[in-house]
Order: structure tokens, then sequence, then C-alpha cells
């Protein structure tokens, strides 16, 4: 039997049918399905999200990251030709200089002005190293109140349908804005549902992640060695740092919500302990890597050949996250953003 390459994209590859990309989300939240995958029996039950109550315990910390999409996707005319323009905010610089991808950008010059709106414009400054630009906004008023008016939530292009609430590609605990996508692992609690897992007996912390370029950017190179992860924007408070520890320490489990609070938790770690700071991170989890803090993982079915699908396969181990993707396609498991969830537990 030949052994498998891990660095190798085309690894990570599963065939995966095109009516099972979930275009829209399911209601009430807590509706999807569940595959719970117990990693030491190797055993898969078929759930729903809302059983994910009976796989936690009293004593678990359950890590969750409350940052907020903002709506960073700007359609645009340049002022002196009319043209259209595209420009998708990833990180801001200060109060008015941003770093962002944009459309089409070898036709966006130095000093180029984008209106729009009445309120809002962006002048363009110079190339960044993420091959788009780097723009100075020009407004008048709160820039997040206009931008909440006039940016469009920048859904992934697998999704086609129009979102019709805004909200519901927010997290309902979603608290400080920064994201350019939403951490969808998340998406599946509602407050009723947490308040009875706090019922339970279990800790519930948050850390912050902003998910911009380094969660969600495809894998080009074959080499999965020569992928450039983007720098991420993360926090962690020294009360959420300690009660992680403490866990730890007595042997409890420690629950990530999402590839972003496994990547943020694992980022904080030097010599087994959680150090709370702020931070960035380009942390790349691939298989063999050792998983420090994180004991179990909630999280959604993710794209062929990305990084996401690597860390899960890092994490409950590459034959057994096959096996499980597998299963989830022959039952009809809705995948991606808006779709079912997945659950790797021990004991």
């Amino acid at each position: 039997m030949n052994e498998i390459d891990f660095t190798k994209k085309s690894t990570y590859f599963y065939n995966l049918p095109e009516e099972l990309i979930a275009q829209k989300p399911i209601e009430p939240r807590d509706h999807s399905k569940l595959l719970a995958y117990d990693m030491q029996t190797k055993t898969i039950e078929h759930k729903h999200f809302y059983d994910i109550l009976n796989y936690l315990k009293k004593g678990d910390v359950l890590v969750l990251n409350n940052t907020r999409v903002i709506p960073c996707r700007l359609l645009g005319t340049k002022q002196e030709t009319g043209a259209n323009v595209e420009i998708f905010l990833i990180k801001r610089i200060n109060n008015t200089d941003w770093e962002c991808l944009a459309k089409p950008a070898k036709r966006l010059k130095q000093g180029t002005i984008v209106k729009f709106s009445e309120k809002l414009s962006c002048e363009i400054l110079d190339d960044n190293d993420i091959g788009g630009k780097n723009v100075r906004f020009i407004f008048s008023g709160a820039f997040e109140e206009i931008l909440d008016r006039v940016g469009v939530m920048p859904l992934p292009p697998y999704i086609k349908k129009k979102l019709e609430n805004k909200e519901r590609y927010q997290t309902v605990y979603s608290k400080f804005n920064g994201s350019t996508a939403a951490p969808t692992a998340g998406l599946h609690f509602t407050q009723e549902l947490l308040q009875k897992i706090k019922d339970k007996g279990v800790e519930i912390c948050f850390v912050l992640l902003h998910v911009g370029l380094g969660t969600f950017r495809p894998v080009k190179t074959e080499s999965i060695l020569d992928h450039d992860m983007h720098k991420e924007y993360y926090e962690v408070s020294k009360e959420v740092a300690d009660k992680i520890n403490k866990a730890k320490s007595e042997n409890r489990r420690v629950i990530a919500v999402g590839t972003t609070s496994v990547r943020t938790l694992e980022s904080a770690v030097e010599n087994g302990v959680v150090i709370a700071g702020k931070n960035s991170t380009k942390l790349f989890c691939y298989p063999p890597y050792n998983f420090k803090v994180v004991d179990c993982l909630i999280t959604n079915f993710h794209l062929p050949e990305s990084t996401l699908i690597m860390l899960v396969s890092a994490f409950a181990g590459y034959e057994e996250t096959m096996q499980v993707y597998k299963t989830a396609v022959e039952n009809n498991y809705r995948f991606f953003s808006f779709g079912d969830a997945c659950l790797f537990y021990k004991n």
C-alpha cells in the first residue's frame, strides 16, 4: 500500500455533488443535521444540531469566536469613466485606510477615485502584498454606519441565492466587527440552545479571530508546503486563558466551535499553556499536526483541497475524516457555509 503524502493538495480531494452545496440556511438554526463522530470508537451517529446537548457534559469548556462579519463588498464606479469597480475590504490599516482586493485591479492606478454613494468614495493608494490595492476612504459621517448601508454581505461564490436577512450570516453571539466571512460552525447555535448548554454546567468562553483570507484562500500549489497563509488578527482575554488552562489541568474537555477557534487557541499556546493577548496568526494545521489545547471540534463540512479540511484531517485523522465526508455525501448532508454540522469528539 502506498504511503499517503499529506503535503499534496490532491490528497484532500473528495467528490461532492453540486446539489449538496447549501444555498440557504436552515430554520430554526439548530435544526440542521449533525454528524457525530466518536474518535475513540470510530463510530458515527446521525443527529440534529440541537442534540449537541447530549454530547456535552458538566465541566466542558465550549470556545466560540465572537467576531462579526462586516458588509465588506463595495460596488462602485470610477469617477472619471463610470466603469464598474468592486472593492473587497480585507484588513483595516487605520481610520481611513484599508487593505483590499479589487476588480479590475490592473485598471486601478494610484490616485484613481472610486465612488460608492454620495457619502462614500475611496482613493487608490498602492499595490499590496495580497494582489490587491490599499485604499483611502473619503466619507461624511460614521464609517461603520455608512458601510452597513452601502456594503454587501460577502457570501462565498458557491452561494448563488441572495440572502434575505443579513443577520443570518452572523452568529447570534457575534460582537466585534472585523471579519470578511462568518465563522460558520457557530451559525447553528441559538440563544436558547446556548442557555441550555450553560444550564448543563458547560463553561462558555469567547475568543476573537477576524476571519480573512487566511482561512478561506484556496490552495493553488500542489505542494501545500508552498501555500502562504494570510495573517489574521486574534485576541484571547486573561479570563478565558485562565479558564482553559484550569480545565486542561483538571483533564476537562476543551471543545472548539469552528476551525477559527481552533487556530486561535493553538496559536496562543506556549509550552502547553494558553497565553492571553492580542496577536496575528498564520497557523496552518495539516497532518501530522499535534494539537495542544483542543480536545473536541464542532465544525461544518469544508471544500475539497482547502486548508480547512486539512486542519480537520490533522485533528481527527486523515482516513477517518475522508470516511466521515464520504458518509456525509451518502446521507445527503448539506455542505459548506450554510450546511450541516459535524462533531468530532472523545470522552
